[in-house]
């Protein structure tokens, strides 16, 4: 097994230390592209009937599931989608991206940094979902990992949330899977379509990354798929390998 290199450590000091932050960076616009997917800023006139389509389209979720759990959604037809959307281009938080296909150039999903807070060098990752063609897919994990690593490597962060309503079973699921660390559980601690949440709380932090970035990327390539695009080593074992290495190791 390659092992990966030391997991990023926090350069800020413990306890009662006094610490220099980071340069106040925030994510902006910038497009992030991968091998299957491009991470690009939302665009009303590029995305709008792409993800309208993926999402309620004759090939999106008929069974309106895929909105149970969001703060926005179901649309009643094009018009009101449009309307939602087109404010997202100008949102600074949550800043709003559109999963785009590369080979097709369609976008079939979309996800969000929120709730930044570059003095802490801390953002959330949320409000993703993806299309039917999408889901649970090799691309859809390549999505994930290329917002994770901006975040780190590129802006230097040290904290990456991910929320969910506690009933969100398949959310809790991805989280974890991801490389997400369960912290607990805030009760009652929101109100949407009128009914209460109570959200867990997951976290990565940068002493997280090294070890979450080497399964991402062991899963991700290419020798880890069969011909018919069967995973053969699933991303926990990946990780879960790297982590047993480590202690091994003393580090």
């Amino acid at each position: 097994m390659s092992m990966p290199t030391n997991p990023t450590r926090s350069k800020l000091p413990v306890g009662d230390a006094m610490a220099v932050l980071p340069d106040g960076r925030r994510p902006g616009r910038e497009t992030l592209t991968g091998t299957s997917v491009v991470i690009a800023p939302i665009d009303l006139a590029r995305h709008g009937r792409d993800l309208y389509t993926a999402a309620c389209g004759p090939a999106g979720d008929q069974t309106g599931a895929m909105w149970t759990y969001m703060s926005f959604g179901p649309f009643d037809g094009f018009e009101a989608f449009r309307g939602w959307l087109a404010p997202q281009a100008e949102s600074e938080d949550p800043l709003v991206f559109a999963i785009v296909d590369k080979a097709s150039g369609t976008a079939c999903g979309m996800a969000s940094y929120l709730r930044i807070v570059p003095h802490w060098a801390s953002c959330e990752v949320g409000s993703i979902w993806y299309a039917p063609s999408l889901a649970r897919s090799r691309a859809a994990t390549e999505a994930m990992y290329l917002m994770a690593r901006h975040v780190f490597d590129d802006l230097g962060y040290r904290r990456y949330e991910w929320k969910c309503d506690t009933l969100n079973a398949a959310s809790r699921r991805a989280a974890l899977r991801l490389g997400f660390q369960y912290e607990g559980e805030f009760r009652q601690h929101m109100i949407y379509k009128g009914r209460n949440r109570d959200t867990a709380w997951f976290a990565m932090t940068d002493q997280d990354w090294g070890t979450a970035k080497a399964a991402f990327e062991a899963w991700l390539a290419d020798g880890n798929f069969d011909a018919d695009g069967r995973q053969r080593r699933s991303l926990v074992d990946f990780r879960a390998g790297y982590e047993d290495s480590l202690l091994q190791n003393g580090q």
